[in-house]
């Protein structure tokens, strides 16, 4: 099996990784987990990340065939429809969604969203293969951080999303509708027992104290041997606790409710309003006697 060229583009701004990878003998290529810039003051929205990789395949000559998200993202907006629009490639995602859809839909009145997919060109199931060029990419199936999560395995690298972060750093929260601490546990447990050096790339790092740079590769080897929501003594009760205990103290991602309306469509906004604006809607708490 051939190994696949990987570009990386990270967002400081959300802290988020996005990848390029390409089958460099044919030159098939698959955007992971796009950011779509997004201003949460201004409503700004803007493709400048997104067309770095588009860019980036120009400048090689690549063909974007796949757009794979790992899930439903909670901390930045996808822009999956867009590089859709601009190459034609097949949005892919785990049959997860429709779990999520079912759960934010009624939450945001998205009557345009059916929780059927239907906005996702390719729903994946665990054991799934898919071709990219000559390249085999195996879909893991990897929930816990939330149903929709899926690992992408292409040679000897995997992109495993929010299931594991740098092992300094643990692994994903999930304390998010759907989130699933036992199951997350089963899902790293499935990672780890690939071979040790297969490399393991992350969709985000927040640069743990004492470390000076942001880090966005490791491998199953280091994960077992440093991370201490994964090494090899922890057992499931352990970290069920550890995390639980650690998810009750985090607070909502900035970005969570914004992100959420555009990432169950695949990346598409929000249809306008009557009076031709789009929105962006935040649920609020009960207001009490003041309202």
């Amino acid at each position: 099996m051939g190994e696949p060229a990987i570009r990386a583009f990270f967002d400081e701004a959300t802290n988020t990784v996005s990848y390029l990878v390409a089958d460099p003998a044919t030159g098939a290529a698959a955007a992971i987990d796009p950011v779509l810039d997004f201003n949460p003051a201004s409503g700004d929205i803007d493709t400048r990340s997104a067309q770095a990789i588009l860019d980036a395949a120009e400048g090689q000559g690549w063909a974007i065939r796949w757009v794979f998200e790992t899930h439903a993202h909670a901390d930045h907006l996808s822009a999956a429809a867009f590089i859709r629009s601009r190459t034609g490639a097949l949005v892919a995602i785990g049959e997860g969604i429709l779990e999520v859809q079912k759960v934010f839909r009624p939450m945001f009145g998205a009557s345009d969203c059916e929780a059927d997919g239907a906005d996702f060109d390719r729903l994946l199931a665990d054991g799934e293969h898919l071709e990219l060029g000559t390249l085999d990419v195996e879909v893991m199936a990897t929930p816990g951080h939330t149903p929709a999560c899926v690992s992408y395995r292409i040679g000897d690298a995997v992109f495993v999303g929010d299931t594991l972060f740098m092992p300094d750093y643990g692994t994903a929260r999930c304390d998010f509708p759907g989130g699933c601490a036992r199951q997350l546990y089963a899902s790293i447990q499935k990672l780890l027992s690939l071979p040790d050096d297969t490399r393991l790339f992350l969709c985000h790092d927040y640069k743990a104290p004492g470390r000076d740079v942001f880090a966005w590769e490791t491998t199953v080897g280091e994960q077992k041997r440093s991370n201490p929501h994964a090494h090899s003594g922890l057992t499931e009760d352990e970290f069920v606790a550890l995390r639980e205990s650690r998810d009750a103290k985090l607070p909502v991602p900035k970005l969570l409710y914004p992100a959420i309306q555009v990432n169950i469509r695949a990346g598409r906004l929000p249809p306008a309003a009557a009076n031709g604006q789009r929105y962006l809607l935040i649920p609020i708490e009960d207001g009490g006697d003041f309202v």
